[in-house]
């Protein structure tokens, strides 16, 4: 596969130089307006409009490039300070197709809070442009463990135990509820910013959204996860990046992928 590498400029100019129906997946991990308040790119709005009205523009733009049977992935959150994504749900909802609304179950909670409980998810909006999609349900089955299928293999019902052995050894279908554990400091995953999604969390929605040697579009790529998973997964990317120091942690991330998938390469020759 043909090296990519991430575009470093802004997202709106850089959407509007991308062919329109060009991409089959898109994962926007966006800011989430005054969560990081420490982050520039996470405070220059002054205003929640402000916020909704950009957010408006750039997620027409990635519509406007995405396939008629492609999906598009934007993350949120809700929060005292994080209620903007509540209309900014509301307000994309009602210019494009909703598709789902996926749980992501973080596995531990943050920022504990004195008069309200400890969040623990965050939350990812699906949109479509057509009622045609492509989803690949089988390619995020959840494993049964061993003592889970022996036990499922005692319901009579089934005259054919073969073929249910078959069935259950392929795992479970996958709610749209999605328990990934998110990084922690520790993680070695973890490589410099601080709104790092896990590889695995994005794996799964580039593997039940794509086929291999579809694109996939990350108009906010951050630390290249999107880029990592897709490569890992055979898929090609478009990656957005403003951030210079971002485009760096991302080059380096690809190269030692690079370099392990060459590796692999060889030992299998």
């Amino acid at each position: 596969m043909k090296q990519i590498t991430p575009t470093h400029g802004d997202v709106l100019d850089a959407l509007a130089r991308l062919p329109g129906a060009s991409v089959q997946s898109i994962i926007a991990d966006p800011p989430y307006f005054n969560v990081l308040e420490d982050e520039h790119w996470d405070t220059q709005w002054r205003t929640v409009e402000e916020y909704l009205a950009w957010c408006g523009r750039w997620v027409g733009e990635c519509m406007r490039v995405l396939r008629d049977d492609g999906l598009c992935f934007i993350f949120g959150q809700l929060g005292k300070r994080e209620h903007g994504f509540i209309h900014l749900m509301s307000q994309l909802c009602r210019k494009h197709q909703f598709h789902d609304l996926i749980i992501w179950d973080r596995a531990v909670g943050y920022n504990e809070r004195r008069d309200s409980f400890t969040p623990q998810y965050e939350m990812i909006l699906v949109l479509r442009n057509g009622d045609d999609v492509k989803f690949n349900k089988h390619a995020v089955r959840e494993p049964y463990d061993a003592k889970t299928i022996e036990q499922y293999l005692k319901d009579n019902r089934y005259k054919d135990m073969d073929a249910r052995r078959a069935h259950l050894e392929k795992g479970k279908f996958a709610t749209n509820i999605l328990r990934v554990p998110s990084l922690k400091g520790a993680s070695k995953e973890k490589c410099g910013h601080p709104s790092q999604k896990p590889l695995r969390l994005i794996e799964k929605l580039i593997a039940c959204s794509t086929d291999e040697g579809d694109i996939v579009l990350d108009p906010f790529l951050g630390s290249g996860t999107t880029a990592v998973a897709a490569e890992s997964l055979h898929r090609r990317w478009i990656g957005i990046e403003k951030d210079a120091g971002y485009i760096s942690i991302i080059e380096t991330r690809l190269a030692e992928l690079r370099t392990r998938s060459t590796q692999h390469e060889l030992v299998l020759a």
